[in-house]
């Protein structure tokens, strides 16, 4: 339905004349967090966003958008494929990569002759979970190895830097056809806006962060105006999902799959230059429905593998042959928690919640779902109940897409850091168990891990182990809490009670890789080697991606006299990431202490490559040196090696 003028607007008109020339550039806008009803286009009066707003004037905005999951990894691999989470494999964060062999938009284009660019605002998009598919330029650069909470910044960067480096790509593209894909991530928690937001939005911090992120769409939309860009160019804003900043007694989001974290905001601006009519599309949408649109516009075919529908039709005042499919899920409780999962679909009015206490409202009547009309309308229920069933099962894949990624311990450390509860591996169950917890009945003891989470990052470990006992009370035989809890006694250095909580874990999940690497961690600190070195071969079993847990292997056996078996740890290390600079270091200096400079040398000079600041590996190099008798390249590493020291 639409509720402005329905006669075609010229570029709707123009969308049905031959193809120019030179195909239009596209600019794909995604913003993380973003709830519509704080968006002055969308009638939000607390806050102006002014950039966002100019692009509603050129084009298309949809009322009614929706995701599929509210957790951005997930949301994103939808929105870039056509496809639905049961189809990508993509249900969380943790454990599944997207298929390389899965058409994205990026892929598509790049065919084309498109140079595709893409900056990500934060680690939950990083490379190694397959979203780069088809950029040629992917701008992640998040280093996983710093496990420091001082470091917790670098695990996500501020707008400005994100714009920074998109204007800096397209300024070296924009001669050519291009894809431009922008991830902020600013209004994601905690909310910390940069001056002059801060002060202008102290009451809500939120709202500032929106309005900084709404800046930096303004810079990009200004350099595209001033190169004569903008009207040759499709831009795509998106919501990859919303918040739920109290409501349902959820904080942020993720867990429930209520319309304050579904509802996201989309705006399409075609191009042409006769892209002049304003429009409002009232008619629901789901993100899956951007690619087939996008490759439409753009008058290229869409791949088969494609589950939205183009919305072009509704763009040129028509009824759409097909409806989206509104289907909604989070599998967060049941991958982390081991409670149920959520799934859900709308259909007209009604939104339907699959749960063990199954839900129903009437969204016209009750917009917020507060009335829960299950029992009342039976009829409605049961036939919204079918038609998710039906939509799951023709959606997904019947095969595993996804591919299986390895999640090391520093990037667990990483997503814990951007308050993800990256517990387990993910996977790609559906079949609902109904004997497991209700998550409405588990929301306090989420939201409680959650803040035991944000203290510990914090270094509060002492308020994070009270937050977490408070969860225990609620579920004992919680693994997630137990885990949490061994991480916080690890940082307190209390490593026999660290142990204890890890121990507990492994007795309800033995093969928990994380607990386990821990656990032999927490036993090498007890002074139990053999233990730890048992621990740390049997995470190696579980995960042979586990690099850090090869890396510690090696060092353990060094003080354990066992060098042999220290150099097998540490070339295996490298096998996983030949880049891992240490490793490199630790293998010379191990045939170094042998007495094999000849050997050591090559290993030493790598190290050096990927750690050129590192004073210590030349200290090094130069050992190796004076033991071959080169005294003098010695001396130079040596004077190299001091003026490293002093500029530090």
């Amino acid at each position: 339905m639409l509720l402005a003028a329905t006669a075609p607007s010229g570029w709707a008109q123009a969308a049905r004349r031959p193809a120019r020339s030179v195909a239009p550039n596209v600019v794909l806008i995604t913003i993380d967090t973003l709830r519509p009803d704080h968006l002055s286009c969308y009638g939000y009066e607390r806050l102006r966003t002014p950039n966002i707003d100019a692009l509603v004037a050129d084009g298309v905005l949809f009322e009614k958008a929706y995701t599929a999951v509210p957790i951005t990894l997930p949301s994103h691999g939808s929105l870039l494929t056509g496809t639905y989470p049961m189809y990508t494999g993509l249900h969380d964060f943790s454990g599944n990569r997207l298929n390389p062999q899965q058409p994205t938009l990026a892929t598509v284009l790049r065919r084309r002759g498109y140079a595709t660019g893409a900056v990500v605002g934060a680690a939950v998009l990083d490379s190694r979970f397959g979203l780069d598919s088809g950029f040629d330029f992917y701008y992640d650069n998040f280093d996983f190895n710093r496990m420091l909470e001082t470091n917790l910044d670098a695990m996500e960067r501020p707008g400005n830097v994100v714009a920074d480096e998109a204007l800096a790509w397209l300024r070296k593209n924009a001669h050519r056809r291009f894809l431009l894909w922008m991830h902020l991530y600013d209004p994601h928690h905690p909310y910390n806006p940069p001056a002059p937001y801060d002060q202008q939005y102290k009451d809500s911090p939120y709202d500032g962060e929106i309005a900084f992120a709404d800046a930096q769409v303004g810079r990009l939309i200004s350099y595209l105006k001033q190169q004569g860009l903008y009207g040759r160019t499709l831009i795509v804003l998106a919501g990859d999902h919303g918040e739920g900043l109290g409501e349902h007694g959820e904080k942020t989001h993720g867990f429930f799959i209520y319309n304050t974290t579904m509802h996201v905001p989309l705006i399409v601006k075609p191009a042409g230059r006769d892209a002049t009519a304003p429009k409002r599309i009232a008619e629901p949408v789901n993100l899956v429905d951007v690619l087939p649109t996008t490759l439409e516009l753009l008058k290229l075919p869409v791949p088969a593998e494609v589950q939205g529908r183009s919305l072009l039709p509704l763009f040129q005042g028509k009824s759409s042959e097909r409806t989206s499919h509104l289907y909604g899920e989070s599998f967060l409780p049941r991958l982390h928690f081991n409670w149920s999962e959520l799934r859900g679909i709308q259909v007209e009015n009604y939104h339907f919640i699959d749960a063990p206490k199954p839900e129903l409202y009437d969204l016209s009547a009750d917009p917020g779902e507060r009335t829960n009309l299950f029992e009342q309308k039976p009829a409605v229920a049961s036939e919204l109940q079918k038609k998710l069933a039906d939509v799951i099962r023709n959606y997904s894949a019947g095969k595993e897409m996804a591919e299986k990624t390895g999640l090391d311990p520093s990037m667990a450390e990483r997503l814990q850091a951007l308050g993800y509860a990256a517990f387990s591996g993910g996977g790609n169950p559906t079949i609902s168990n109904r004997e497991l917890p209700d998550p409405k009945d588990r929301i306090q003891m989420y939201e409680l891990v959650s803040e035991a989470l944000n203290l510990s990052q914090r270094g509060r470990y002492d308020e994070s182990i009270a937050n977490l006992k408070a969860a225990v009370e609620i579920e004992p035989t919680s693994v997630p809490t137990h885990y949490l809890l061994g991480l916080n006694y690890y940082r307190k250095q209390e490593w026999a009670n660290a142990a204890q909580e890890f121990e507990l874990v492994l007795k309800s999940s033995p093969d928990y890789t994380l607990a386990v690497f821990n656990l032999g961690l927490a036993k090498a600190r007890l002074g139990e080697r053999e233990e730890a070195s048992r621990l740390l071969r049997r995470t190696l079993e579980l995960d042979p991606n586990n690099f850090t847990a090869a890396f510690d292997l090696g060092a353990l056996l060094i003080q354990m006299g066992r060098a042999e078996e220290s150099l097998e740890a540490f070339r295996q290390t490298l096998k996983i990431l030949p880049t891992f600079g240490p490793a490199h270091r630790a293998i010379g200096e191990v045939l170094l202490y042998q007495g094999k400079p000849d050997e050591a040398l090559p290993a030493l000079r790598t190290a050096l490559r990927y750690m050129p600041n590192n004073s210590a590996v030349r200290v090094s190099i130069a050992k190796a040196l004076q033991m071959k008798g080169l005294h003098e390249q010695a001396e130079e590493e040596l004077r190299k090696a001091r003026a490293g020291n002093s500029s530090q």
